[in-house]
């Protein structure tokens, strides 16, 4: 029966490869990115270079579905949890596939989730093995050189009267990466980054990169070890309660995308120089049910330093940090002083049970810092965790019943301060999906690396309701809604009183298959704010009311030519003061995949009254590299990206963009101004592949 299935979903005309580029290319991920820009708050950094890096590598060499585990799903972030537990469940109880077409009759599959699987995935009836001794030949390498840079000057690199400027380096930014990969099972390899402005191989890097990066990581080499991992790696808990490394999703136009994914260790090969971990890890498996994650971790890290005015016993007091930094550049000498000044040494586990249905682990980590955590007196963060030491726990869990999938995770610091976030995600037809998400998060709750689905980061002074759906009415059209509400009950940054705050969005898509993509996008938030009073004196509150809309249009000329369009308009209101703005985006792209040429270009006009009033769009970009700038003011900006792929694996990219304004003769600020209208980047970078 299963055969005659699988020749019948071959036959059907629903799926194919051939298909598969004419969707908008990774429309998800680029929503996943603009999304997180949005919601962040002012003091995140984040670094993308490595965001969706293991997903360009399974476009190349897809991923054997029957020999997939729980873990290995979590590569795929526009999948479910419901939809993972129905793929897992479905093999278990019908063995392995015996088509990729198969997918169309996995419970919960729709056709949008399988074209975007399909270039990741193959099948092949096969089991999990320990390491064969072809990887050597079976393996690949990847080798990526890049160099980019601003072509205007900016103030910190002009030099005074003395021939000296306050940047100590060249404006040239470097990036160097190599690594070797044997299917999902073998990673090794270093990345190399110099920042603009940075010294190379000389000052203060004489060792010529400003960052290194190194790692090895091995999946599955024996029946009982299932990770071991040396160098930089990444660690992921629970719903981010206590510890999150990388990239999470957060509120977005994928309104039932809310739980946290993500295996407990991942290989670390990107440029953020202060989220990740530096030492040993390993899973082991203690039971068939059972698995231990364990992990240690010492890393220097950068950190404002400070040293006291008083004596104690005839001795000056200890030194201690006011601040951690997360910027990672060191152009000047005050950066310079920061860089490494304090050791940050952590170690945790992850003890995890898993049943068919349901799964349930207790998290710790404990942190300790060679030099005391003291930050600067201030009434919005005097509850924010100060000293040498923090320990964590926290208990998650997740469960599949029927169509509801329950989860959450809750957390305890060492001050006894309890956070705690609960969701479910519920399949109520096979048109409507939706998410439910309660968080609730004490102001006293200390974690440092802490990112949990939450209107801001940390885990703290946050209580809040979540509300998503996706309803699919028609074959072709999709909707997507959410609304959230929240309330802090202590100060924060810039908002000197508790407050409330509510933000929704919908989306409606009409997905025209092998043509066309459209979408109306509406959001709206409001939250409060400091304002100074008249005389200046003083903050008052306000609720500021943000709102924007866009409307998207993509569609495929031929079958290697696309031509997309985007109209975005909004303001922002707060107290008697409205701001708004509009910009369009005109786009398109061109794909020669024989000749291996393709180009993709952009031009945007922008008119804005203020960075209030900004819109962030992706812009595509060299591999392992993103871009996505805010548009505000006014004026315009276009960029073209070309490839041309060689033969033996080489490929050679290059990007320029430029961004002029009209009603400023600045650009940036501090050190990083630019006198004059206009920013231009470039950059060129060759990667081969052997």
């Amino acid at each position: 029966m299963r055969i005659l299935l699988a020749i019948f979903l071959f036959l059907s005309p629903a799926i194919g490869y051939g298909q598969i580029d004419t969707l908008p290319i990774d429309q998800n991920q680029e929503d996943l990115i603009e999304s997180f820009l949005q919601e962040q708050d002012e003091d995140t950094d984040f670094d993308y270079n490595d965001l969706f890096e293991e997903l360009e590598y399974l476009r190349r060499k897809p991923f054997d579905l029957n020999r997939i585990t729980p873990s290995d799903l979590e590569l795929f972030p526009f999948l479910s949890a419901i939809q993972k537990n129905a793929l897992l469940q479905y093999i278990e109880q019908f063995g392995p596939l015996l088509s990729i077409y198969e997918l169309q009759a996995v419970p919960h599959f729709y056709l949008t989730n399988i074209q975007q699987l399909l270039p990741f995935v193959t099948v092949n009836q096969s089991s999990i093995e320990p390491l064969p001794g072809q990887w050597k030949t079976e393996g690949g390498h990847q080798l990526i050189m890049r160099w980019s840079q601003t072509l205007e000057e900016k103030k910190g690199f002009m030099e005074d009267e003395n021939g000296e400027s306050r940047y100590l380096g060249d404006p040239s930014n470097l990036y160097l990466r190599y690594r070797f990969a044997y299917s999902n099972r073998l990673s090794f390899g270093f990345t190399a980054e110099k920042d603009e402005g940075e010294t190379f191989f000389k000052g203060s890097n004489k060792q010529g990169f400003d960052f290194y990066s190194a790692h090895f990581f091995l999946s599955n080499p024996s029946s009982r070890l299932k990770t071991l991992a040396l160098g930089d790696y990444s660690v992921s808990m629970g719903q981010g309660l206590i510890l999150f490394n990388g990239f999470s999703a957060r509120k977005g136009p994928q309104t039932t995308l809310i739980k946290r994914l993500g295996k407990p260790l991942r290989r670390y090969g990107s440029v953020n120089e202060f989220d990740f971990f530096r030492g040993a890890a390993a899973t082991y498996s203690l039971h068939e049910k059972l698995d231990l994650t364990a992990f240690f971790s010492s890393k220097k890290r950068d950190a404002n330093l400070d040293e006291p005015d008083e004596i104690i016993d005839d001795e000056p007091a200890a030194d201690f940090v006011t601040s951690l930094q997360i910027t990672g550049k060191h152009r000047t000498e005050t950066e310079i002083a920061d860089e490494n000044a304090i050791r940050q040494n952590a170690i945790g586990g992850i003890l995890k049970w898993k049943e068919r249905h349901w799964e349930v682990a207790f998290n710790t980590l404990y942190n300790s810092l060679d030099k005391p955590l003291n930050r600067s007196a201030l009434l919005y963060n005097q509850f924010y965790f100060n000293g040498n030491n923090l320990l964590n726990t926290s208990l998650d869990y997740s469960a599949t019943w029927r169509n509801f999938h329950f989860f959450g995770e809750t957390a305890m610091s060492d001050n006894g301060a309890i956070s705690t976030s609960n969701g479910l995600l519920a399949s109520l037809d096979q048109k409507m999906d939706v998410s439910i998400l309660y968080r609730h998060f004490p102001n006293d709750y200390q974690a440092l690396n802490a990112q949990p689905f939450a209107e801001t980061i940390g885990a703290r002074n946050e209580t809040g309701l979540y509300l998503g759906v996706e309803i699919r009415p028609l074959k072709e059209w999709t909707v997507n809604a959410y609304f959230d509400q929240w309330e802090h009950p202590w100060l924060r940054f810039r908002t000197d009183a508790p407050g409330q705050g509510q933000e929704w969005l919908i989306r409606v898509t009409l997905r025209k298959r092998r043509k066309m993509e459209a979408h109306v996008q509406l959001k709206s938030e409001s939250k409060p704010e400091n304002v100074d009073d008249e005389s200046g004196r003083f903050d008052e509150i306000f609720q500021r009311q943000n709102f924007q809309g866009r409307f998207h249009l993509s569609y495929r000329l031929a079958k290697n030519l696309e031509w997309r369009t985007r109209v975005y308009a909004g303001f922002t209101k707060i107290k008697e003061e409205k701001l708004s703005g509009t910009a369009l985006f005109q786009d398109i792209k061109y794909t020669a995949v024989k000749s291996g040429f393709s180009v993709s270009a952009r031009y945007v006009i922008f008119d804005t009254d203020d960075y209030a009033v900004r819109f962030y769009a992706y812009e595509n970009d060299v591999l392992n590299s993103f871009t996505v700038p805010a548009y505000y003011d006014r004026g315009s900006r276009f960029y073209v990206l070309m490839g041309l792929r060689f033969r033996r694996g080489i490929k050679l990219e290059g990007r320029i963009g430029r961004t002029t304004y009209t009603n400023r003769e600045t650009i940036g600020s501090g050190q990083d101004e630019i006198i004059g209208p206009s920013k231009t980047d470039v950059k060129v970078q060759v990667r081969w592949n052997f």
